[in-house]
């Protein structure tokens, strides 16, 4: 199976690592994995602050860029649901309608990908601490996006896994929101942080980097013990 995958636009610039371990687990999985080094961003920032026509020109690169896949994976919910969830409304009544209809069922988050697509949960990963989970509000609520992740950490050996209370809310990151809000923002990812510490757990893990970056900077100001990891570090870990 030939794959495409979507890189987006901080995985790239500060955390490759988690895109070179979905690659290798990929491979792992038997696919033949394509990157197409023209691609830049889904458009999702400049859409939710309000720059619909730039969006929308980010949007067709993207189309473009993809156009020909088989299908497009990413290490990001956010990313995967915006385009599922946003590009028809972009591109209602317009002449790319049909092109988004294509691209929105060849395009998947990275864990519903292997174990819905490939049907694909064990990786012989090993990964020996305590962890807890964190539901970005992307995957959950866009992507529906619930058992997978937790279905491959449960075959990862040596892993145990400590569910958090309030384990589906918001940890207040929400792309600009944590600029626009910063003090709610705040509040809401020293929730999440707390929720976790509880748990007495060494990492939160989460299908968003997005959201791991914004409670990883939280705990490293105030040194708190624990430590954040995208799924894809976990399940490249051991072998």
């Amino acid at each position: 199976m030939k794959v495409s995958i979507f890189v987006p636009c901080f995985i790239d610039q500060l955390y490759p690592q988690v895109a070179f371990n979905m690659v290798k687990v990929l491979q792992k999985a038997g696919c033949e994995v394509d990157y197409n080094a023209n691609q830049t961003c889904c458009g999702q920032p400049a859409f939710n602050a309000g720059f619909y026509e730039d969006s929308k020109d980010i949007c067709r690169k993207f189309l473009k860029d993809f156009k020909d896949t088989e299908y497009i994976v990413a290490p990001s919910a956010s990313c995967v649901g915006f385009v599922k969830n946003n590009y028809s409304k972009l591109f209602e009544n317009s002449s790319e309608g049909a092109e988004v209809n294509v691209l929105k069922e060849k395009i998947y988050e990275f864990t519903d990908f292997l174990v819905n697509v490939l049907k694909q949960e064990d990786f012989n990963a090993v990964f020996e601490n305590k962890i807890t989970y964190h539901d970005s509000c992307a995957a959950l609520r866009e992507c529906h996006i619930k058992k997978e992740p937790r279905a491959l950490l449960d075959h990862v050996k040596g892993l145990e896994l400590v569910e958090m209370n309030d384990v589906e809310t918001c940890c207040g990151f929400g792309g600009s929101f944590a600029v626009k809000f910063e003090d709610i923002s705040g509040a809401m990812a020293d929730q999440k942080v707390n929720n976790a510490l509880q748990t007495d757990a060494k990492y939160i893990v989460s299908t968003d980097m997005s959201c791991l970056m914004h409670i990883d900077g939280y705990a490293k100001k105030r040194q708190l013990p624990v430590k954040c990891l995208h799924i894809a570090d976990v399940l490249a870990s051991g072998w």
